[in-house]
């Protein structure tokens, strides 16, 4: 009997064990990935597709958001600037995932109607691949095996890798000039780790809690538009003493398109930057623990 009142307990306790927050803990500059803000047709449509990719639904000040391991993907109804080609044009080209058992949810993905594109590289064979959803946004999904293949080191700190999905890296598409210019801005404000990976393009990157951002240098980038309005309208960083956090970026020069507030969100502060390369931030605090 004391046994099954004790499993009992722990019945009644794993929904509040499964909810608690995705977003991992911070680096030593207090900053780790908060969110994706995404611009979707039908919100429902799009919420299925998550669902698919291992999301789990819920709301934020009447937002449809989708938790995924490392980051929580918000959605909010409208079309998206540049129709079905996702960000295409903007420095955020794409996000990545790693996938535990990547082709067999690649051919869920296909089954359902899916776009789903072989990434191109025979290192990662059939258990990767590009997948875009119902708004058009390119994801990257890569194999862990693959992964582990291409980059040992496995990027950012704190990676969880016993989970079917998770977050693993925004490509930035920059100007060649603006390579290292990208990465040392991301390092300098947000304490991102700054590496260069052992890829055959020698990409820089910084790590972040949550996230791997890859500077790729291309000829191809000189003209980059605002992600404001495309498929992913801006990335959130979730940022501890988030009052402190913006007077110092103010006082190093850093201009913010919306000042620190904790009425502008219901559940939690926020403040909101461009980076030299037109990609909307929003940096908040409070959502972690969702």
């Amino acid at each position: 009997m004391k046994r099954f009142f004790s499993l009992m307990g722990i019945s009644l306790l794993y929904p509040l064990l499964a909810a608690g927050g995705q977003i991992l803990p911070a680096n030593s500059a207090g900053v780790t990935l908060g969110y994706w803000h995404t611009i979707v047709r039908d919100v429902d449509v799009t919420k299925k597709f998550w669902s698919m990719m291992g999301g789990t639904p819920l709301k934020i000040d009447g937002v449809e958001v989708i938790k995924m391991p490392g980051v929580l993907i918000f959605m909010t109804q409208g079309e998206p600037a540049g129709g079905n080609d996702g960000n295409k044009g903007t420095a955020i080209d794409h996000p990545g995932f790693t996938l535990r058992n990547g082709e067999e949810l690649l051919n869920k993905l296909k089954a359902a109607g899916y776009k789903v594109e072989p990434i191109g590289n025979p290192i990662y064979g059939p258990e990767s691949g590009y997948v875009t959803t119902p708004d058009g946004l390119r994801i990257e999904m890569q194999g862990l095996e693959a992964s582990r293949a291409k980059r040992p080191a496995l990027s950012f700190t704190g990676k969880n890798l016993d989970v079917p999905v998770a977050t693993d890296h925004l490509h930035y598409f920059v100007p060649v000039s603006a390579a290292s210019e990208a990465q040392a801005w991301y390092g300098k404000l947000f304490g991102a780790n700054l590496l260069q990976e052992e890829n055959r393009d020698r990409s820089l990157a910084g790590d972040l809690p949550g996230i791997r951002l890859r500077f790729a240098a291309s000829r191809n980038a000189t003209a980059l538009l605002p992600t404001k309005g495309r498929a992913m309208d801006r990335i959130g960083f979730e940022v501890k003493n988030l009052e402190a956090f913006c007077k110092r970026l103010e006082a190093s020069g850093v201009k913010l398109d919306q000042p620190y507030s904790k009425t502008r969100h219901k559940n939690y502060a926020s403040a909101e930057l461009t980076d030299p390369w037109g990609v909307s931030i929003e940096l908040t605090e409070g959502l972690s623990r969702f």
